[in-house]
């Protein structure tokens, strides 16, 4: 029992939680039966309770059964509370007032003054209970008796009724056979009764012996059938109808006539409902369960409908803050591949075998014609410019959407102009009239002057450029100035040298600094959602908890638990993106410089007929420049998209690959209706759009894009630069491949 005690204690506990999460409102009729079951579930005593219409008879009745006066009748409503009739050695009252005053009386005549109605049938407000204690045998065993006061009197009067029913192990509901079954007794009989689980239900017909003897026989069946249409819950072999003359009963009982009690049907009453409490009593809960199965259904469905709406306004907060986080996530990863992209070509440009290749040439050209400080500025200076910026863009294209670190300014500075030191001249040379070792810088074409360094500059290019095959040693005499032209060609190796070193030493600490700024800090959750989202976690435990409780007592329920709500990581987060780095620059091929040393001293003796290098024609981009090209356009596009996603309203609507630029989306979303009719001139322009795509009409938008992208790389102009008859028709298909494009987007 102590067992079976503990466990309704925490149901107890679990169903006024529950009833804290709802708020609900104090004079609320849920609140008030959760209260009153509540204080049910752990109350040791058995409580019968009688119920019925005003002038009923009900505390007849029960001072019939008390043997005594015990509580106030009258021909006209008295009862003004629910009294109490528990055991005591004697008959005194407690009076409990709402402001906590007890009044404590021997007898029962402070009744007269606290519960009864007064003269305008009203019930007393600030009474909180009414307590008889009695001396009497069957109220010894743990019984209470509750007077109720009458229905369909008083709506004030009706709550307090629906109120105490709850907390009624046994009711009687006492009848008029005058007037059996009222419709409002019907509708009691459901709403306070049935519906709330209350099925232990006895009906009292009183009132029998006022008609005449063939009335009584058709009231008897009457009385049958609304008995047997009410499915009561008691004891197997005990009937759920019993007749009491209350009024005769208790005269009876007054003047110890135990034969008129026997005929009046109170002796066959009391017995009944003493063996149906012998056996309902030690098995309470079987009694007052049912009654907190309906009401814990009522809590449940209010739970999962406070819950469910909760949970809907949090996840709505959580898809456009992840459709948010997943644009700036996937706008990271793209400058970050734009940016290693760049940082790769840059670092590919700045590895020493690539600037050997590209530059050494014109390099010590210039320095031999003392034009070195012009060519540095004009070419190196201008390429570096153009694959710094490449890459700087892209960090100031992060600072612009994320609006982090600011990025730095990429520096690559240039070394000392090279120094060159003359050798010392040969004696047999006749073209060559100043003696001794001269240290040049800047420039030595206009110190050996004429055709000796006119034969220096030649002499770089033939030393740089013709693959010599090795002679013999005694036979390769080098010329004077093919040594000075490897001092340049040497100068100008050291120059490059350091400027590569230098620049991809700058250029490594220069990543590290860019992950601050592609970067971006997960915005910190509002109050109000964390507060929800709190909430929402207490409704669930409390729910779940509930659930717990009721399975513990075999209260079966159609819902499942809720899982627990993973917790919002409300913490300073950045996210970086760490994709897979562009593949660095190949390893320094030493067989260049190794080449040029093997060249140079390959070179012929007689070089002085070698003319200086023609002019050289721009090269025709590589398909691979083109399609870099490309990849940056979609990159640089791709991103523009997704700024204007950020900036509309409808930021977090869900996006497909092959959708339209944001700037494409919003012409169309603002000029064009979704089915605006098209004249036939526009009809003719899609369709030949179409037809210059190589597609068939209404292709979708990621095939239209595929079909440009082909032809953009297979026409791009840049492949034409030195073939002029086809860099026109490369110009003037593309013309057409971009209007096309154009319209096929924006239809």
């Amino acid at each position: 029992m102590q067992q079976q005690y503990e466990g309704y204690k925490d149901l107890a506990d679990s169903l006024k939680f529950a009833s804290a999460l709802l708020n609900l409102e104090r004079k609320s009729q849920l609140h008030q039966d959760i209260i009153t079951i509540c204080n049910h579930l752990v109350n040791p005593s058995f409580r019968i309770a009688v119920f019925g219409p005003f002038n009923h008879g009900k505390s007849t009745l029960l001072n019939a059964m008390l043997g005594n006066r015990t509580l106030p009748i009258d021909l006209i409503p008295t009862t003004g509370a629910a009294i109490t009739v528990k055991y005591g050695s004697d008959v005194r009252t407690r009076i409990m007032l709402i402001d906590g005053t007890e009044i404590y009386r021997s007898g029962t005549e402070v009744l007269q003054q606290f519960a009864i109605l007064d003269g305008n049938r009203q019930m007393r407000k600030d009474v909180a209970s009414v307590e008889v204690f009695c001396p009497h045998p069957f109220l010894e065993t743990g019984v209470e008796l509750l007077d109720l006061p009458g229905t369909n009197d008083r709506d004030e009067q009706d709550n307090l009724i629906r109120e105490q029913l709850l907390s009624a192990d046994l009711v009687i509901q006492l009848l008029d056979a005058r007037k059996l079954m009222t419709l409002g007794e019907r509708e009691n009989l459901r709403d306070w009764l049935l519906d709330r689980g209350i099925k232990t239900v006895i009906f009292v017909a009183n009132f029998i012996n006022l008609l005449e003897p063939d009335e009584q026989k058709q009231v008897q069946n009457r009385l049958l059938f609304v008995a047997e249409s009410f499915r009561a819950e008691l004891p197997p072999g005990f009937s759920n109808l019993y007749r009491v003359d209350a009024l005769p009963a208790l005269r009876a009982r007054l003047k110890g006539d135990v034969a008129a009690a026997n005929s009046s049907g109170l002796a066959a009453f009391e017995t009944a409902l003493q063996n149906i409490v012998g056996i309902l009593q030690p098995n309470r809960g079987s009694v007052r369960l049912p009654r907190v199965e309906a009401i814990a259904s009522q809590i449940q469905l209010s739970l999962k409908a406070k819950i469910d709406q909760s949970a809907i306004e949090i996840k709505s907060f959580d898809d456009k803050e992840n459709s948010k986080i997943e644009i700036k996530r996937k706008a990271a990863n793209l400058i970050y591949k734009g940016f290693a992209t760049s940082v790769g070509e840059l670092r590919d440009w700045l590895a020493l075998p690539n600037l050997l290749t590209k530059y050494q040439a014109d390099a010590a050209v210039a320095l031999a014609e003392n034009n070195f400080k012009a060519w540095q500025t004009n070419t190196l200076k201008k390429d570096l410019t153009q694959v710094q910026l490449a890459a700087v863009k892209w960090l100031y294209q992060a600072y612009e959407f994320f609006q982090e670190e600011r990025p730095q300014d990429l520096l690559i500075p240039f070394p000392s102009e090279p120094q060159v030191i003359l050798p010392s001249k040969p004696n047999n040379t006749d073209d060559l009239s100043e003696p001794g070792s001269i240290a040049v810088g800047g420039g030595i074409g206009w110190l050996l002057g004429g055709p000796v360094g006119a034969a220096v500059v030649g002499s770089i290019s033939y030393l740089l450029n013709k693959n010599i095959q090795k002679q013999d040693e005694q036979l390769a005499k080098e010329s004077y100035h093919q040594e000075v032209a490897k001092l340049c060609i040497t100068a100008i190796e050291d120059y490059l040298s350091l400027f590569s070193n230098q620049g991809l030493s700058i250029l490594a600490e220069y990543e590290q600094k860019a992950e601050k700024v592609i970067c971006f800090e997960f915005s910190q959750e509002p109050i109000e959602i964390t507060n929800k989202r709190e909430s929402l976690q207490r409704l669930q435990n409390g729910f779940n908890q509930l659930l717990r409780q009721l399975e513990n007592v075999k209260i079966l329920s159609n819902h499942q638990p809720y899982k627990e709500i993973p917790k919002y990581p409300n913490t300073n987060r950045k996210y970086s993106p760490q994709p897979e780095r562009v593949q660095t620059s190949p390893k320094k091929d030493t067989s260049v410089k190794q080449k040029q040393e093997n060249t140079a001293k390959n070179t012929a003796t007689k070089v002085e007929s070698v003319s200086p290098p023609p002019p050289k024609a721009s090269p025709s981009p590589r398909p691979e420049e083109v399609e870099a090209k490309f990849r940056d356009w979609e990159l640089n596009e791709e991103i523009a998209r997704m700024k204007a996603e950020m900036r509309s309203p409808n930021a977090c609507r869900q996006t497909s690959p092959g959708s339209q630029s944001g700037k494409q989306q919003n012409a169309t979303q603002t000029n064009k209706a979704p089915n605006q009719p098209k004249t036939q001139t526009q009809k003719d322009k899609i369709t030949r759009a179409y037809s210059i795509l190589g597609l068939q009409a209404n292709a979708s938008q990621a095939e239209i894009k595929q079909a440009y992208r082909t032809l953009v790389k297979k026409w791009h102009p840049d492949l034409f630069v030195n073939q002029p008859q086809l860099l026109k028709q490369a110009q003037e298909k593309m013309h057409l491949v971009n209007d096309a494009y154009t319209i096929l987007s924006d239809k």
